[in-house]
């Protein structure tokens, strides 16, 4: 109980201190000093990376760390290598740091959306990884508390960042692909027979696992409701598809410049791993509709997750597809363009033994490629055969040039300063994300003008809330339908009501502290 009366009075000074300060203070603040004090909280896999990314910057000081699990608050401390850093294992007692200008949120998903609202009304500014949300109000109350504390908030998506992925959006705005209607994308890896099952234990010593579960349910502790594998239990995450799905979708939505669905339909489970205690899907497919603009007919995106085969066929697997009437793309750090073939419509029908009498007539009408720069030179396959890639900053692309020496005849593709990457991962082939240090440094610039991030919480919101109605639908077994402008589900009591879960006390009191639910 002691505790928890520190933590609502830790939690109301953090709030009247940033009442108190005003956008401009801040920037008298930090101007009277130009290096930007940075707090951590979470020292885990993708924590650690941050932290690796911001010690190259020279213009931040690495100030604190936080931890709930006392080993990892040490070695993280340790890593920033920072004599001075402070160490917390209570966030509360962080947001209090007035050398703290700016906190990375890298914590389990439960835990980003308060931790981002209390750093914004402490009056810090947010670096939330992905997913933003474990359901869709929270991406609502992110976006009231960034606007309501003047806030700088940048997500991590980063991926958009990337030279390869703004050239693709640049090929989809000029309508190189003609009509864009489906886009598919999938996460396949293969993790069979599954991760193991832990039992019901006590946490390891120095493991608050009270605060550790925050605002979620109280359960029992196992070792996979915890550390890393919090991944796969729906109490915490959204399964892969918050998790790389998240990713995915942030790319499409940012290419075809769309709000959000009007219609999603998603389904599957636990099928194929048998030795695993989680409870997100190894399997799942979905789809969402979406409108097109001033009353134009939309576009559908197909996804496929699995978790039990990684799939073949590279591109045509992993990376997103952007099929048009003219040609199709895929996009996985850089793009290739493949050309589609015209001619008579009539002569795609099959032929047997020819039609009888008052039957379509078939001609002689060669096919052409609707792209003759994306097309073999010799343009006769069913589909257009011949590809031209973007090219990569590492040597992946495929131009004009390496297609000729290979003997190939085949077009370029206008030039794309991408690299190509595994897609679901994000990691080039010497095992690195090129886009996590260009966010990470778009969100320091942003601190100091006070623009707009690239990544910004309001793009958070609408990738959190296009992978969140895909798991109510799933959950629910049935579609569900959704006004992206007023941001409410349509005709569904029940998927209506999944958009919002009850914060476990005290942080329901200090939710409501911030904004308005």
């Amino acid at each position: 109980m002691s505790n928890e009366t520190t933590g609502a009075q830790t939690t109301r000074r953090v709030f009247l201190g940033a009442a108190a300060m005003t956008a401009a203070s801040y920037n008298r603040i930090l101007g009277a000093n130009d290096r930007i004090g940075v707090g951590f909280i979470g020292f885990g896999l993708i924590g650690k990376q941050h932290v690796a990314d911001f010690k190259t910057f020279q213009d931040v000081d690495l100030v604190a760390m936080c931890d709930c699990y006392k080993p990892r608050l040490d070695e993280g401390l340790a890593y920033m290598g920072n004599a001075n850093a402070k160490g917390y294992g209570d966030f509360r007692k962080m947001y209090e740091n007035k050398d703290i200008q700016a906190v990375v949120v890298a914590t389990p998903d439960h835990w980003h959306a308060l931790l981002t609202i209390m750093a914004c009304a402490a009056g810090k500014d947010v670096y939330v990884e992905k997913p933003m949300t474990l359901f869709i109000d929270e991406g609502k109350w992110m976006v009231q508390a960034a606007n309501k504390y003047k806030r700088i908030v940048t997500a991590g998506t980063q991926r958009r960042q990337g030279a390869g992925v703004k050239a693709a959006k640049k090929v989809v705005d000029a309508g190189t692909l003609g009509k864009i209607h489906t886009v598919r994308w999938s996460a396949m890896r293969n993790i069979y027979p599954g991760f193991g099952k832990t039992p019901v234990s006590d946490p390891p010593p120095g493991y608050d696992y009270d605060m550790w579960l925050g605002p979620a349910k109280k359960t029992p502790y196992q070792a996979h409701r915890g550390l890393y594998h919090f991944r796969w239990f729906w109490d915490f995450s959204g399964g892969q598809m918050t998790n790389l799905g998240a990713h995915q979708i942030d790319q499409v939505l940012y290419c075809m410049d769309a709000k959000g669905p009007t219609l999603v339909m998603s389904e599957g489970g636990r099928y194929a791993l048998d030795n695993d205690d989680g409870d997100t899907p190894d399997l799942q497919d979905a789809i969402w509709v979406f409108p097109g603009k001033n009353g134009a007919p939309g576009w559908t995106m197909y996804a496929a997750i699995r978790e039990a085969n990684a799939g073949s066929g590279g591109d045509s697997m992993r990376g997103q597809l952007y099929t048009g009437t003219k040609g199709t793309m895929s996009l996985s750090g850089n793009y290739t363009i493949y050309s589609e073939t015209k001619s008579n419509p009539v002569n795609d029908i099959p032929r047997f033994q020819g039609h009888p009498t008052g039957g379509p007539v078939y001609d002689n009408t060669p096919r052409e490629p609707w792209l003759p720069e994306f097309a073999q030179n010799s343009a006769g396959g069913a589909r257009g055969g011949g590809a031209g890639r973007g090219a990569g900053a590492a040597g992946q692309g495929r131009g004009a040039g390496a297609a000729a020496a290979a003997g190939q005849g085949r077009g370029a593709a206008p030039a794309a300063a991408g690299t190509a990457t595994d897609n679901r991962y994000g990691l080039t082939a010497s095992g690195v994300d090129p886009t996590m240090a260009l966010n990470e440094r778009d969100w320091l610039d942003c601190i100091r003008s006070r623009n707009k991030p690239f990544c910004s919480v309001e793009d958070g919101h609408k990738v959190a809330t296009v992978c969140n109605l895909a798991n109510m639908s799933l959950r629910l077994h049935r579609a569900i339908r959704w006004d992206p402008d007023k941001e409410v589900v349509i005709g569904d009591k029940e998927a209506a009501a999944a958009c919002v879960k009850p914060y476990r006390a005290p942080w329901d009191a200090a939710l409501r502290a911030c904004v308005k639910v």
